[in-house]
């Protein structure tokens, strides 16, 4: 069941700029987070939920790769059977880092200090000499999904309580990527795509509100007509309706049909908290063809087209991220935005994004 949070938001909004004070109100029990300066604003703490640490074409089998997450290294593998596996970086034996010369044989993980080995299931399961210790490494839970890696962060390890949503298209995997640090508060990044307000102002980009955002638990979905604002002949000719998806605040799908060429794309945006006002932004993209059935893999014909066309719309989403990227790199959080009309859908996001900030709330949710 859909349920809203706070007023309607009528589609097609016409947006405004009569200055008004519309502030997001605190649940009961809240706290407002701690002011840590005029130049810092203020400290939001590490969310909660899904976060992409590598793309799935990265982790080949036997592959070791070091990510961080939450101002913590995470050591990601895949096992020779091609299960994908996320440990905290530590030997229990004698603290090596298995990041650092770790390797995969067979189902287990190798430390390269004693060469001591670790089952999936986190057990040490053999030592060169002699019986191996009671001894088990940390486990992250691992999702994936539609060519990423995601590891789930949940409150004192909870488990996980929802799941990515995969793409319609059974077979679409990113064929294009491009990722950047950015110095700035996951939540931030995310944020901005519902600050309608912006998009004409700093990237030329028309928008109108076709299906206004709707929340579903850890979901938040909306549909906005976006195209070039000029010329006039080129927004008629590529304008086109996106469906955005939000799945936390780690995850960002859109989908938008160009039916005069028969495509359906893909582009997603993960923000995966890195550091202290620090996340690890990947930008992705893929194409598919619109004409075949759900799960068919493209004509080798078209192939070639998908590809190109994936790579142009990177192209024009990082052109528009290092725009972005200018404001994020030096803006700071406020928690109690002085918003205007036509800003509504922002208070709106906010009040979706408290329920990822759990038990830490009362540090800055």
């Amino acid at each position: 069941m859909t349920r809203r949070i706070g007023a309607t938001l009528a589609p097609h909004r016409v947006i405004c700029f009569r200055s008004m004070t519309l502030m997001p109100e605190d649940p009961p029990g809240s706290r407002r987070p701690r002011q840590t300066g005029d130049d810092q604003g203020t400290d939001l703490p590490y969310p909660e939920g899904w976060f992409c640490l590598a793309l799935s074409r990265e982790l080949a089998p036997g592959r070791v790769l070091t990510r961080r997450l939450a101002g913590e290294d995470v050591v990601v593998y895949r096992t020779r059977d091609g299960q994908a596996y996320a440990v905290r970086p530590y030997c229990p034996h004698l603290g090596a880092h298995l990041g650092a010369g770790g390797t995969v044989e067979g189902r287990n993980l190798v430390c390269p200090f004693h060469r001591f080995a670790f089952a999936g299931d986190g057990r040490c399961v053999a030592t060169p000499a002699g019986p191996p210790p009671r001894a088990r490494l940390a486990h992250h839970t691992v999702l994936e999904r539609d060519g990423f890696v995601f590891v789930w962060r949940g409150p004192d390890g909870t488990p996980p309580g929802w799941e990515v949503p995969g793409t319609a298209q059974a077979l679409v995997v990113p064929t294009a990527s491009w990722r950047t640090e950015v110095r700035t508060h996951a939540q931030e990044i995310i944020e901005n795509t519902l600050d309608y307000r912006h998009l004409p102002v700093l990237h030329h980009v028309a928008v109108r509100e076709v299906d206004p955002p709707t929340v579903e638990g850890p979901f938040l979905r909306m549909r906005l007509r976006l195209g070039p604002d000029r010329p006039a002949v080129l927004k008629r000719w590529i304008e086109a309706d996106h469906s955005f998806l939000m799945a936390g605040l780690g995850c960002l799908r859109v989908e938008f049909a160009l039916p005069s060429l028969g495509l359906v794309s893909y582009l997603w945006a993960m923000h995966t908290p890195v550091g202290p006002r620090r996340t690890q932004l990947l930008v992705a993209t893929a194409c598919v063809d619109g004409r075949e059935p759900a799960g068919a893999g493209p004509s080798l014909l078209r192939r070639p087209l998908h590809r190109a066309f994936a790579r142009a719309m990177l192209w024009i989403a990082v052109s528009k991220v290092r725009q972005d990227l200018t404001i994020w790199n030096a803006k700071r959080y406020e928690p109690r935005p002085r918003l205007a009309v036509g800003d509504e859908t922002i208070g709106y996001f906010r009040r979706w994004a408290r329920q990822f900030y759990g038990t830490a709330r009362s540090h800055g949710g």
